[in-house]
């Protein structure tokens, strides 16, 4: 029997990337998993829902708790890039991408939040990102956005863990996703800008969106049940380590 088994969980942007792996490994660790995602998924009981649209959001945990009987784990998942300082971006881009990252989270989980009250192992993992904690350059918005997430990641879980509904977040590193990718290839030399996101991180590689889904199920999981307002960091080292350069 598995920590996970007859716990049902929601996972936004799990049509692939970190969602996909996250999704995957919830249901391998034995719980009922419904993805969210403006994209269709392989799995035909997943939803196409646009964390932007809040009676879209609202309708679909609906269908979930309807379907399944109960909600247990919420991810939020669900996340769009930018790139540039704060000049590159129009007002509509800001509102765009913090509606999405921010508010996107907070239309879930509020949403959720009747279900997870009744469940004896209520868990929202938020998937933040190194560039909360770190000057990137060229990620002035992103990094607002994912610093607001991790900000709002602390006051949930200060709001919720009386209620029983543990909330934590993940920081992944450079993670080898389709939006990472596509910034590679678009890259004037897209091996070189590999190589230096690669040599950015101390483990000298990308990091996997498994790993980064290995850290969400311990997160989620039942027996990390004094895990409450944290923020683990999956990035290789990245955040802490501070190496002399390779020689």
């Amino acid at each position: 029997m598995s920590a996970f088994d007859g716990l049902v969980a929601i996972v936004t942007g799990g049509a692939s990337g970190i969602g996909a792996a996250v999704a995957a490994r919830l249901r391998e660790d034995g719980a009922t998993v419904v993805c969210f995602d403006v994209t269709s998924s392989d799995d035909a009981g997943d939803i196409r829902v646009d964390v932007a649209d809040d009676a879209a959001v609202r309708s679909a945990v609906a269908e979930v708790a309807e379907r399944c009987g109960r909600i247990d784990i919420v991810v939020n998942n669900a996340g769009i890039g930018a790139q540039g300082t704060v000049e590159a971006n129009s007002d509509d881009e800001w509102h765009r991408v913090l509606d999405v990252n921010v508010v996107g989270p907070v239309r879930v989980s509020r949403a959720a939040l009747p279900w997870l009250r009744e469940s004896p192992h209520a868990a929202i993992v938020n998937v933040c990102s190194i560039a909360a904690g770190a000057g990137l350059p060229q990620r002035a918005l992103y990094g607002a956005s994912k610093g607001a997430l991790a900000a709002l990641t602390l006051q949930m879980a200060a709001d919720h863990v009386r209620e029983g509904i543990r909330v934590n977040g993940v920081s992944p590193g450079t993670a080898e996703t389709p939006w990472v990718t596509r910034l590679l290839d678009a890259a004037g030399d897209p091996v070189a800008e590999r190589e230096a996101l690669a040599e950015r991180q101390p483990h000298g590689r990308l990091v996997q969106p498994q790993e980064v889904a290995g850290a969400v199920a311990y997160l989620a999981d039942p027996r990390s049940a004094s895990t409450v307002g944290t923020i683990l960091e999956v990035d290789g080292g990245v955040s802490g380590l501070r190496l002399r350069p390779a020689s």
